[in-house]
């Protein structure tokens, strides 16, 4: 990894503030420091940038692995940890053992984060770590983000979002940090693919996942997300990616293997992706919601 020095001069100047501020509020924290790691750009920044201040050595990342977790970002996780050189706890977790979040109510993200809060608390006090940190960043705080409520409670700090560092910010970043996953398209657990309110299973996520990889195979699309309604599969895809799908052939192939896998109906979203897009369902936050994240 380039020198602070070097990554400054790779920014523009409100980004440069921004990083000289991240970078001041690992000084602050004297290590070691555990790192939620999930594999994704957000939580690389965070521990990448922990280990140019602090050394690998006062670095601990940790990534929970658990049936809602896609196959793709333990990968990028284990890239990631092995070219910054630090220590790579891996432990599992199953969400599908709290009726919480098997009910899929909106504050869903509360109670797999609680779920992981109390893992990531125990192994701090292994490493003595002094601070737990988190990938969240600035533009997740604007978005419904119930998990986050979980992570404050337990006293988890997320340096991205108090210096102000929004996703485009990050994405910037990691590419000045010299990270391989920098244009890698955001990833969410697979619940996030069911609608609120419907039960989630493992015979969905599972199908979820199977309906995610051969879309991804048939078409070469990034950014995706097929959002599992019932006998129906959504697909959305990154705007600029909606055209890969324009040939009766391609269209054909998705819809013939989707059905294999049990959907009835296999439908393109004519809007691409939107994250949270499933947001929309939620009539009245305030009232559909017990938690504020804000």
């Amino acid at each position: 990894m380039s020198s602070i020095v070097d990554i400054e001069e790779k920014l523009d100047k409100e980004l440069r503030t921004k990083f000289r501020n991240l970078i001041n509020w690992y000084k602050s924290v004297n290590g070691p420091v555990l790192v939620a790691f999930s594999g994704g750009v957000d939580s690389s920044v965070a521990l990448a940038v922990a280990v140019l201040v602090l050394g690998s050595s006062n670095v601990i990342a940790v990534t929970a692995i658990s049936p809602t977790y896609p196959e793709e970002d333990l990968e990028w996780a284990r890239k990631i940890t092995k070219l910054l050189g630090v220590k790579h706890a891996i432990i599992k977790t199953n969400e599908l053992e709290d009726p919480n979040f098997v009910s899929n109510p909106p504050i869903r993200c509360y109670f797999c984060k609680k779920s992981l809060v109390n893992h990531l608390l125990k192994l701090a006090k292994e490493y003595k770590a002094k601070v737990i940190i988190d990938g969240t960043n600035a533009s997740d705080l604007k978005t419904h983000r119930p998990g986050y409520l979980a992570l404050k409670e337990a006293g988890i700090r997320t340096p991205l979002a108090e210096v102000d560092l929004t996703k485009r910010d990050i994405r910037l970043l990691a590419k000045a940090l010299g990270l391989p996953n920098w244009d890698k398209p955001s990833m969410a657990c697979l619940a996030s693919r069911i609608p609120y309110g419907e039960i989630i299973t493992l015979e969905k996520l599972k199908r979820i996942a199977n309906a995610e990889k051969i879309v991804k195979r048939i078409t070469g699309v990034k950014q995706l997300r097929v959002r599992d309604h019932g006998y129906i599969a959504r697909i959305e895809v990154g705007r600029d990616e909606r055209r890969k799908f324009f040939n009766e052939e391609v269209m054909d192939r998705v819809a013939q293997e989707l059905i294999k896998l049990g959907y009835k109906f296999v439908t393109l979203d004519l809007l691409g992706y939107r994250q949270g897009s499933l947001d929309t369902l939620i009539s009245d936050k305030k009232n559909s919601t017990t938690l504020n994240t804000q």
